[in-house]
């Protein structure tokens, strides 16, 4: 593709320069690319515009009023969003449906359950988020919730190619915020709920929830469906939103009117959900266990339902829905008998739903191992702390990711809350102690990395992984 094509001019000059590629790394710059030069929290990308056309850039997407030699200057007051848009049209086409979820928690859940659900009803599906890109035969690893929105649109573009027809990805606030998930048109956005976390990023909820919202406000395409969790607070909101748009309404839960859940029963393995929809009454054993997970299942059903498919067979299909990696997974049964799980639940209301999915199962004691995230937002460290000593019967305060801050104090700001509970600062003999004094009739949670590889200790990585850690203690 021509330069002149992507950015409609003449064609004359730069114009006729073969665009080869984009780029926001000026590393990764190659002769033909366009060079997205944003200004970051961190990095101002302006400060390697000079390098970007040494290294072959034929175009600069940067903010106005800078001197560009070189190389076309596209100037726009929204850099990120025109950069966003060029590359969009460089990269098409994409799958034909694709969907997105944001929301404080259950993103990755949803987006994996619906990918399983479509495949169900025969699709060629993948989804695209925490866990990386997923479809039937693989998982690859993009290491981030919402990648740039170069690695989003060349892998979502690739997906095409390989007949992926169905797309469900995770849109974050950060990738909301900073334009990363751009250019595919979006059939359906969900919403699951809002609680804290984020603020050292976006400064307060209500930023944070104005990041949120733009996937319903800007994103989600006129003619497009909204399906919300109904029962959080701020659902409201998103349904107001939606009515004002135009925007079709799927709702679900004990409030909704698309999936009305009107009865959950805990079994041993899962639960029993009675389900109201089109007049009728169904029931289904969704295989996975917590309030939460059937409210994942549900806004993923009704993603499907959105796009399509068939009310009955998709509530049916729920009792084939496999465990997400690192969501209230069963890692392990140590020696006495007792289940240790692992979540990824970083945030005081995730926690809480994590204990509360667990606590009833427990015939003995509930014990949790938990700690925060550093260089994060501080103020949800006490929170968690009084969670998780007020849900659980033992409470092991533990490292997380502590990145550049000083662990102790880390477990300090969490004790400040969870008074009472035990310290151990290294993460597996955390582990290893909780596994090792379990009953048979009690229960082992491990929170806050869930299907992480690594614990970010300084500027390095060091391998971690809560499943594989556990498994290793109970044997």
């Amino acid at each position: 593709m021509k330069l002149a094509a992507l950015i409609n001019s003449d064609g004359t000059g730069a114009g006729e320069r073969q665009v080869t590629g984009f780029a926001i790394d000026h590393r990764k710059v190659a002769p033909g690319t366009v060079f997205g030069a944003f200004e970051g929290a961190r990095v101002n990308g302006e400060d390697y515009i000079a390098d970007a056309i040494r290294s072959g850039a034929i175009a600069i997407v940067a903010r106005p009023g800078l001197q560009i030699e070189g190389a076309a200057y596209i100037a726009d007051s929204n850099p990120r969003e025109a950069f966003a848009r060029l590359a969009a049209t460089f990269f098409a086409p994409f799958p034909a449906t694709s969907v997105a979820v944001t929301g404080t928690n259950g993103k990755t859940s949803c987006v994996e359950m619906t990918r399983q659900l479509w495949r169900m009803a025969g699709f060629h599906a993948a989804s695209v988020g925490t866990l990386g890109v997923t479809t039937a035969d693989e998982r690859v690893t993009t290491g981030l919730t919402t990648p740039d929105v170069v690695t989003f649109l060349s892998n979502v573009a690739g997906l095409a190619r390989e007949g992926v027809t169905h797309l469900a990805f995770e849109a974050s606030s950060h990738g909301l915020t900073q334009y990363r998930t751009e250019g595919l048109t979006v059939a359906a956005a969900a919403f699951t709920n809002l609680s804290r976390d984020h603020l050292d990023y976006h400064g307060d909820m209500a930023a944070y929830f104005t990041a949120k919202i733009r996937l319903f406000s800007e994103i989600l395409s006129p003619e497009g469906t909204a399906v919300v969790w109904a029962d959080d607070p701020q659902s409201a909101r998103v349904i107001d939103l939606a009515r004002e748009r135009g925007n079709r309404l799927v709702t679900v839960g004990t409030q909704g009117d698309t999936l009305r859940l009107v009865g959950r029963d805990p079994t041993l393995l899962g639960q029993g959900l009675t389900i109201e929809a089109e007049g009728r009454t169904h029931t289904v054993n969704l295989p996975l266990i917590g309030a939460y997970q059937a409210a994942n299942a549900l806004v993923s059903a009704g993603l499907v339902i959105a796009t399509g498919g068939d009310v009955a067979a998709t509530i049916a299909n729920l009792a084939r829905l496999q465990p997400v990696r690192g969501r209230l997974e069963r890692a392990a049964i140590a020696k006495s008998g007792a289940p240790v799980y692992v979540d990824y639940a970083h945030t005081p209301d995730a926690l809480e739903a994590a204990i509360a999915a667990l606590k009833p199962h427990a015939g003995g004691k509930l014990v949790v191992v938990f700690g925060a995230g550093g260089d994060r937002d501080t103020g949800k460290r006490e929170t968690m702390g009084r969670v998780a000593i007020a849900e659980a019967d033992r409470v092991i305060v533990t490292d997380d990711n502590p990145r550049t801050e000083d662990a102790a104090a880390i477990r300090r700001d969490v004790l400040k809350g969870a008074v009472g509970a035990e310290e151990i600062g290294d993460r597996r003999a955390a582990i290893a102690a909780a596994i090792r004094d379990a009953g048979p009739e009690d229960i082992v949670l491990v929170a806050g990395k869930g299907h992480e590889q690594g614990q970010i200790v300084g500027d390095m990585v060091l391998p971690f992984d809560d499943v594989s850690v556990a498994r290793e203690c109970a044997a």
